[in-house]
């Protein structure tokens, strides 16, 4: 195998997911770059962790951990980062299967010793059997997907998107963790964010870091039925601008907002025309579409304006940057069952993180 060995970390959270985690760790084995390992994080899901256990029990290179941080999908990562060993950590959704080159285009991006990051292309897998009309292209990113407006081919960016992503472990020495605190929490609301966030406090303690997106290593990401409504979009574009202000105050508005400008002054007014010229045409949906992103935008607007207020009313910035140094070999399987009922008591006893 040439290029870098790659760790595989996919962070779990419901065992209402079990079929799609079998189908993202099976994708994850068939590589034709073989991953170095595969590591399940399991979310403060006891049951979960055990059962996750018990069928991976006898398969080699697959490791299932439980998150050693706070609830949420940062910490998750964060834990996997810290008990993984491959030069490079690649993260997976958990509900998304990986093209079988998947790793071996990822790896290719490290040939250059200053890519300190290499993401790629995630298509969506529409559980109604295709895309709803109104939905555009534009705002495929509200379902965790590539969006209209990313450049083709083998790209520099400002940062990759987080379920379809892959780190240096270096990049980890220079910059941290992921910041608990920005992204998604269990069932709360639909934050995100945290790569990016990520990926800007790297470039700015490595000036000299190159990230890249490179479209041909291709995951599928399942959508359900939920996420195909328009109040899932003005929901998670509120979620998003909530969000944004966060990554906007712990890095800064310039660098936190840059991609975001050039997106909503040439890339969504370019959809909203698109769709209004359909709609004139008589095409399906091209009203749908406009309605959507006009939706999506002032959502994300009122989310951001929401929390830049929050922001200036004082305080240090939410979150911490996550630790990812090596720790202590992760307690078996048997012993967080055991210990679960004492810790719940100790750490969860309102029910919240």
């Amino acid at each position: 195998m040439t290029g870098p060995s790659i760790s595989v970390v996919i962070c779990v959270h419901t065992q209402e997911r079990w079929a799609d985690i079998l189908a993202a760790v099976a994708s994850v084995r068939e590589q034709s770059h073989p991953a170095h390992e595969i590591l399940l994080v399991v979310d403060h899901e006891e049951r979960l962790l055990g059962r996750l256990t018990a069928e991976y029990a006898a398969v080699p290179g697959v490791r299932v951990l439980a998150n050693g941080g706070p609830r949420g999908l940062s910490a998750g990562r964060n834990t996997g980062i810290a008990a993984s060993s491959g030069e490079v950590v690649a993260f997976l959704d958990d509900d998304a299967v990986a093209e079988r080159d998947w790793l071996r285009h990822l790896a290719g991006g490290y040939a250059d010793p200053a890519v300190m990051a290499v993401g790629g292309r995630t298509v969506p897998v529409w559980s109604s059997g295709r895309r709803p009309s109104w939905f555009p292209e534009e705002l495929d990113w509200v379902v965790g997907c590539t969006y209209r407006g990313l450049p083709p081919g083998r790209v520099r960016v400002r940062n990759v998107l987080g379920g379809n992503a892959s780190f240096r472990r270096t990049a980890f020495a220079a910059a941290g963790g992921f910041t608990t605190g920005i992204g998604r929490d269990g069932d709360r609301r639909p934050l995100g964010g945290e790569e990016t966030e990520l990926c800007i406090r790297l470039a700015q303690a490595r000036p000299d870091a190159v990230l890249l997106i490179d479209d041909r290593a291709v995951i599928h990401h399942r959508v359900p039925p939920a996420r195909e409504r328009l109040g899932y979009v003005r929901t998670r574009a509120y979620a998003e601008g909530l969000s944004k202000a966060l990554v906007a105050r712990r890095v800064g508005a310039r660098d936190g907002l840059a991609t975001e400008r050039r997106y909503t002054t040439r890339v969504l007014p370019a959809g909203v025309v698109r769709g209004l010229r359909d709609a004139l045409l008589g095409r399906p949906g091209g009203a749908g579409r406009a309605a959507a992103i006009v939706t999506g935008v002032a959502a994300a607007a009122a989310g951001y304006a929401l929390g830049a207020l929050r922001a200036r009313r004082g305080g240090p910035p939410p979150g911490a940057v996550g630790a990812v140094a090596p720790g202590p070999a992760p307690e078996p399987a048997e012993t967080i069952e055991r210990a679960a009922p004492a810790r719940r008591a100790a750490t969860h006893g309102d029910g919240e993180a």
